[in-house]
């Protein structure tokens, strides 16, 4: 009889047993996201994101960050492990989210994130970073209050554009749309606090800097400004170096033209919800794909 009950319990008891894991799981990925995830051991449970301990602000910053990088993935922006982009931590002084170092795009997350501040200094757990890109966003930061996110790329386009010297031409509407914010700043060493200083002063008047001999570059008051910013330039950079493969002359957009359609984008991009509408689209296709950016 007793063998009985058992047969008919263990079921229960296996039920018992995950749901208690579960609830262990869940304790100790909120205090240590870094060394366990909760889908570690619970694979057969609905894997829900967790919010370690800090603020709303912060947590939803990380995500929308990590959805950055999974976005320039999904649009083939990157550069291996290097390149990188960056976030403001809304409410706090002086400090910046930034990608692990060694990590590819699609393997960024929320949690996985390094929070740094102005000074080099990591706050947190202790991860690597890279000391370029530490250069590149807090020398824009420190120069740019009003900005929230920077974007930087390595593509193909955009460096073969940082490589002629008449850089972006406006011949095409991608490059109408931004070409009255671009700047140029000239390749320093890498990693330099002269380095660091010139970028501040080179993106002081622009929000898309194209940095010659390296890439692209683009700041935002917003993360999808920063986003629909980059992928306009990225778009631009791309026209301009399959047009010029074509061996032909090139047709540039009348003046006229040009002011009109920057004084309607001008509007356009000082109003808040500049990004937004593409954001919001490009976070439902990383959902459609199941994309794992909110842990």
């Amino acid at each position: 009889m007793c063998r009985v009950l058992n047969i008919l319990c263990e079921p229960l008891h296996r039920v018992a047993n995950l749901v208690r894991i579960s609830v262990l799981c869940r304790v100790y990925n909120f205090y240590y996201p870094r060394y366990l995830r909760y889908e570690d051991f619970c694979v057969a449970i609905t894997n829900l994101p967790t919010q370690p301990m800090m603020s709303d602000a912060e947590w939803e910053t990380r995500c929308d960050l990590a959805a950055l990088y999974h976005i320039f993935h999904h649009l083939r922006m990157t550069d291996l492990i290097y390149t990188h982009m960056t976030a403001r931590i809304p409410g706090e002084k002086d400090t910046f989210l930034i990608n692990n170092y060694g990590e590819m795009f699609d393997e960024v997350t929320a949690s996985s994130l390094v929070k740094m501040d102005f000074e080099g200094n990591v706050i947190g757990d202790q991860d690597s970073y890279n000391e370029a890109g530490f250069t590149i966003h807090s020398g824009v930061y420190k120069a740019r209050p009003d900005i929230t996110c920077v974007a930087h790329t390595h593509t193909n386009a955009g460096v073969a554009i940082s490589i002629t010297k008449e850089g972006l031409l406006p011949i095409s509407q991608d490059a109408a749309v931004v070409i009255n914010e671009v700047g140029y700043h000239d390749y320093g060493t890498p990693a330099s606090q002269a380095e660091c200083d010139a970028l501040g002063h080179s993106c002081k008047e622009f929000n898309c800097v194209i940095l010659r001999n390296h890439g692209l570059l683009t700041l935002g008051a917003s993360i999808p400004a920063a986003f629909l910013r980059m992928y306009f330039l990225e778009h631009a950079c791309s026209e301009q170096v399959a047009a010029a493969s074509l061996n032909t002359e090139l047709m540039p957009i009348d003046s006229k033209v040009l002011e009109e359609v920057n004084q309607r984008y001008g509007t356009y991009r000082a109003n808040d919800d500049f990004g937004k509408l593409e954001w919001s689209a490009m976070i439902r296709l990383l959902e459609r794909n199941g994309a794992q950016y909110k842990q």
